[in-house]
């Protein structure tokens, strides 16, 4: 099943000169009308108007998130905020936000690309999708949303939470597609089973799962605890949000929609071109955006080209599963979450120590997070109220600023590990 057979089954040749062209036209956007990039191409006396090969792309300088906060909120628009018609953020790791902006056109683009994917994962406009994202200025939502309706399907923007309502509403709505994290698929499964719902019973077909690290054992599990089809789907919100790529039903690896993002796959060290097929950073250039146009973004994900044609038809380009990243950003229940941050909320609370330890573990096909905090000796001689009090106080800081519950945990003065060098703070219990 194809949304848009002519691009995605797309020759070759045809491919890389309509990249070039809309490169070309990027650059000249990015050029004229932000001054990050204007600046840029101008200390590197690098004229983007004679670019003739999409070779020329590794003159170009890199994005990278940092970027983006010195930036903002709005430094990188490449429009009048009078045409930017959608705005969405992601948390900073100390409190300064990534902001994006979408134009009419985007919000259109953006919308038939998740479109692509729905269609690739097999959903069709007979189907009634489910979308147990969290709205708001997360992405993956409205992303979603969108891109169901521009199918035709019908949605159910019951958002995050509240798991037995969401099965109450899976069965009374005959919901065939399910949108969510996959750690939520199983705790789904998990509550069917305590509420003796057997899965078979539902309309469940497929499932369209994405946000957080999983794998094939993972995906076992959810086909067949759901009785579903389930599939991959990547996005950032810095380049898109959800669209970016997708699976199709031939499960193997995301198709890249690559008439829209020309994508890169290099050393995160050296910054040069891995070899075919082999693992690295994968670095991404939009090429339609118009609000909010990016070059060479560094995602800080790591994954690989997989080079054999796919049996789907599909010429566009397939990368395996983002199997990790080069930066230290956890990802819990679907929530990006830098230890940084926790650093900054601790190091503020009083009696507090500048050691601790993250522990993650997946309990019950759900992420948890405990944060062990060294605190001064004295706090171990107030009572018990006290102690309570201090640990309340961090979780709700933690909660607020995070987006996402944790654990916490106080332990004596000198009993985490100590390190010379970059400490190791993050202990991920995991099974995926």
């Amino acid at each position: 099943m194809f949304w848009e057979e002519e691009r995605e089954c797309i020759a070759r040749d045809e491919l890389e000169q309509l990249q070039l062209e809309r490169l070309q036209a990027t650059l000249y956007r990015v050029g004229t009308h932000v001054p990050f990039y204007r600046n840029k191409f101008f200390d590197m006396k690098l004229d983007y108007e004679s670019f003739g090969s999409l070779d020329d792309l590794r003159r170009l300088p890199f994005t990278t998130k940092q970027d983006l906060r010195d930036n903002y909120p709005y430094g990188l628009f490449a429009v009048p905020l009078r045409d930017v018609v959608r705005i969405h953020s992601s948390s900073g790791t100390t409190g300064m936000a990534t902001v994006v902006g979408y134009s009419s056109n985007d919000i259109r683009t953006w919308s038939n690309l998740v479109a692509r994917i729905l269609t690739a994962a097999g959903v069709t406009k007979d189907d009634v999708i489910q979308i147990a994202f969290g709205y708001g200025l997360f992405t993956g939502g409205f992303g979603l949303h969108y891109g169901a309706e521009r199918l035709g399907a019908s949605v159910i923007p019951i958002s995050s939470g509240n798991t037995r309502r969401q099965i109450q509403i899976m069965q009374d709505f005959k919901t065939t597609a399910l949108v969510c994290t996959p750690s939520y698929a199983l705790k789904m499964a998990d509550v069917m089973m305590d509420m003796g719902i057997n899965p078979s019973g539902l309309s469940l077909k497929y499932g369209l799962f994405g946000a957080e690290p999983w794998s094939e054992r993972m995906r076992r599990q959810i086909n067949e605890r759901l009785g579903i089809i389930a599939t991959d789907n990547y996005g950032l919100s810095e380049v898109m949000g959800p669209g970016v790529a997708g699976e199709c039903l031939e499960c193997n690896g995301l198709h890249v929609n690559e008439d829209h993002f020309l994508i890169e796959i290099l050393d995160p060290e050296t910054l040069e071109p891995v070899a075919p097929g082999e693992i690295g950073e994968l670095v991404i250039t939009t090429l339609t955006k118009e609000a909010f146009p990016v070059i060479r973004y560094r995602t800080r994900d790591l994954t690989r080209l997989l080079l054999e044609p796919c049996p789907c038809g599909r010429t566009l380009q397939r990368i395996q599963r983002i199997t990790g990243r080069t930066d230290d950003m956890l990802i819990i229940k679907g929530v990006n979450v830098f230890p940084t941050q926790i650093e900054a909320i601790l190091f503020d609370i009083e009696g507090t120590q500048p050691h601790y330890n993250l522990v993650i573990e997946r309990q019950q096909n759900e992420d948890r997070m405990t944060v062990l905090v060294e605190v001064v000796e004295s706090m171990f001689f107030h009572e018990m109220k006290k102690q309570r009090q201090v640990i309340e106080q961090i979780k709700k800081r933690l909660a607020t600023e995070l987006g996402v519950s944790v654990e916490v945990k106080l332990v004596e003065e000198r009993s985490l590990e100590r390190f010379n060098g970059k400490g190791n703070r993050i202990i991920d219990k995991r099974e995926l």
